[in-house]
């Protein structure tokens, strides 16, 4: 009889990965519900050209129009994968305040039988799949109208999907942090992820190495995972250009691999402590059924 009992109450609970998969849906039923599918298309695909432009306006009045030049082509690449950090890392605060000041739903997701940091970032993976699909906008319109070197041939297959997963997932953590936060704050809540983006661009060696910075600011980009994680990227799809790009040259790809996992569970532990703290004064302070007018 209890065997019974509780094989049912097993069957009720949802599994994480069943958590995670409808939540990934429901959050691309919202991203993609605002518009119908021929202008959404239009719209992520003008998006990544329309920002790349600006790139390539801002270079061309800098440096000249040399686009084959191992200069433009990392900061090409570094600019096209910042933005899967944006969309990552902005996914789950997002998702918190839609659920929460939009839809009103936050409070019967805490009450419902499931792991809310599983659903959250699982709620952030349509910003990510849009993100991704930007990505391959931008580095497409690189290779084709700007004669980048980018060749399917050449790219390191293996180190540009072990890095790539690993930078999703640490990025996945910083985005759960970031939504944490967002539990308890009250106003302009929706600027916060915008905020750290920026900083994150001055960091993370997306647009400039950080040899540039000085000496006690270069210590925070080494110590974001999105700077190691670029440089890996860099080096898997232009292994000659992404090497001569300076940063970390010292570094293997496997001591930058290393260094990446051992981030991803640093930050793993500390987005499982932060989201702890922050989710109990959440609930003590009754922020989760709270209403802004944002």
């Amino acid at each position: 009889m209890h065997t019974a009992e509780t094989s049912r109450d097993t069957e009720a609970k949802p599994t994480h990965l069943r958590t995670f998969r409808t939540s990934a849906w429901l959050g691309w039923m919202i991203e993609s519900n605002w518009t119908d599918p021929f202008v959404f298309a239009i719209y992520s695909i003008i998006r990544p050209i329309s920002t790349a432009a600006i790139l390539i306006v801002m270079y061309l009045v800098i440096r000249g129009g040399d686009f084959s030049s191992p200069d433009f082509v990392n900061l090409y690449i570094g600019n096209a994968f910042f933005i899967l950090v944006g969309a990552a890392i902005q996914g789950v605060s997002f998702g918190i305040l839609d659920d929460r000041e939009h839809y009103r739903t936050l409070k019967y997701i805490y009450i419902a039988p499931l792991r809310v940091p599983v659903y959250l970032i699982g709620r952030s993976v349509a910003s990510i799949l849009v993100a991704c699909f930007s990505v391959l906008i931008t580095l497409g319109f690189g290779v084709i109208f700007l004669k980048m070197p980018i060749a399917l041939t050449e790219v390191k297959w293996g180190l540009f999907a072990g890095s790539f997963l690993l930078g999703l997932i640490v990025m996945g953590f910083m985005g759960l942090m970031l939504g944490s936060w967002t539990l308890i704050i009250k106003n302009n809540a929706w600027s916060l992820g915008e905020s750290l983006g920026a900083g994150l661009l001055i960091f993370s060696g997306a647009v400039f190495p950080l040899s540039v910075l000085p000496a006690p600011l270069r210590w925070v980009g080494n110590a974001l995972p999105i700077s190691y994680w670029l440089t890996l990227i860099r080096r898997s799809l232009t292994p000659d250009i992404g090497r001569v790009y300076p940063m970390y040259t010292n570094l293997s790809d496997l001591q930058l691999i290393l260094i990446l996992a051992g981030f991803t569970l640093i930050y793993g532990a500390l987005a499982a402590l932060i989201y702890k703290r922050f989710d109990f004064i959440a609930r003590e302070r009754g922020n989760i059924d709270m209403v802004s007018n944002y």
